[in-house]
């Protein structure tokens, strides 16, 4: 079951006023001794529009839970904002984003420090998920991987930690994600093999398949192209990866496909890719996964159910 929860929930992006005042200068013909129109002037230099009003502690929504996230605004003379100690960006208008590992524990501390030295502190509670946990009466293949595979694979990790460092400027983490294409969901967010008591690693994204190779699919939010594989990946096969903003990507594995360039700037619902089998794939599907900083996200949490 997903947990939701909104302890200090508040509305987002404040609106500004705006104000407007204006004249015009009068024209006449002195020479001809005919009379001024007249046109009131402003007493004073025309008003400026007012500042968006920021609250005086923590307005934020999201996901409190392993793998979610909050989108939320600091409180007013905030000059920083961290969770658990690790400084986030702030936008003009005071708006942060922050999210939560699939591991992470039971509490996390969002605080501000504001202007005039002083400190706000707001603990959150993180709830726990119940993962799909499946027990193997079988050891564990013995040995890793072999040398000739990573010769293949170091200069591919190497790509994809050197594109979660671009640190784009986008702001697609401020919107609703939609789902990149609709299918049957084939495989969950988190879900885990234990074989004889030792954990496999867990699933890092969720899999979504149409039945077919080719089907297009869209980014679910604004972002820039970090990673546009041009060749096959070992384990990704065709791997698209797009930068949201504030430390938030989305990566595509097994795509037969990948439609934009790097460094293209991408909108939300534009086609992208296209679902396929390439790299580790035992049948078409897209595997989607989120990533902010090091914690892996649920991408249902970002999307709500499919429609």
């Amino acid at each position: 079951m997903i947990l939701r929860a909104w302890p200090f929930a508040a509305t987002l992006g404040l609106a500004g006023l705006l104000a407007l005042a204006g004249g015009s200068a009068a024209l006449g013909d002195d020479s001809k001794g005919a009379k001024a129109a007249m046109v009131p002037q402003p007493a004073g230099p025309a008003p400026q529009p007012a500042a968006a009003a920021r609250p005086a502690d923590f307005a934020f929504s999201g996901e409190l839970t392993q793998g979610g996230w909050i989108r939320g605004t600091a409180p007013a003379g905030a000059v920083q904002v961290t969770l658990d100690g690790a400084e986030l960006p702030l936008a003009a208008d005071g708006a942060f984003f922050a999210a939560f590992d699939r591991d992470a524990g039971p509490s996390a501390m969002l605080s501000a420090v504001l202007g005039d030295g002083s400190r706000i502190d707001r603990p959150l509670a993180i709830s726990p998920r119940a993962w799909k946990i499946e027990h193997i009466n079988a050891a564990r293949l013995p040995g890793g991987p072999t040398e000739a595979f990573m010769k293949l694979r170091r200069p591919e990790l190497a790509r994809i930690a050197a594109a979660r460092e671009v640190n784009a400027q986008s702001d697609g983490w401020r919107q609703h994600f939609i789902w990149p294409v609709s299918g049957r969901i084939s495989g969950r967010f988190g879900s885990q093999r234990i074989y004889r008591g030792e954990p496999g690693s867990y699933h890092s994204g969720i899999d979504i398949t149409t039945g077919t190779s080719g089907t297009p699919f869209v980014a679910p939010a604004d972002g820039v192209v970090v990673l546009a594989a041009q060749e096959p990946f070992t384990l990704e096969g065709n791997l698209l990866m797009i930068d949201h903003g504030d430390g938030l990507n989305s990566a595509f594995l097994h795509c037969s496909a990948v439609l934009v360039n790097e460094g293209e700037h991408v909108k939300q619902g534009q086609v992208i890719g296209r679902i396929g089998a390439s790299g580790r794939a035992t049948g078409p599907h897209l595997h989607w996964s989120l990533k902010w900083r090091d914690a892996r996200l649920d991408p249902l949490l970002f999307t709500g159910p499919m429609k």
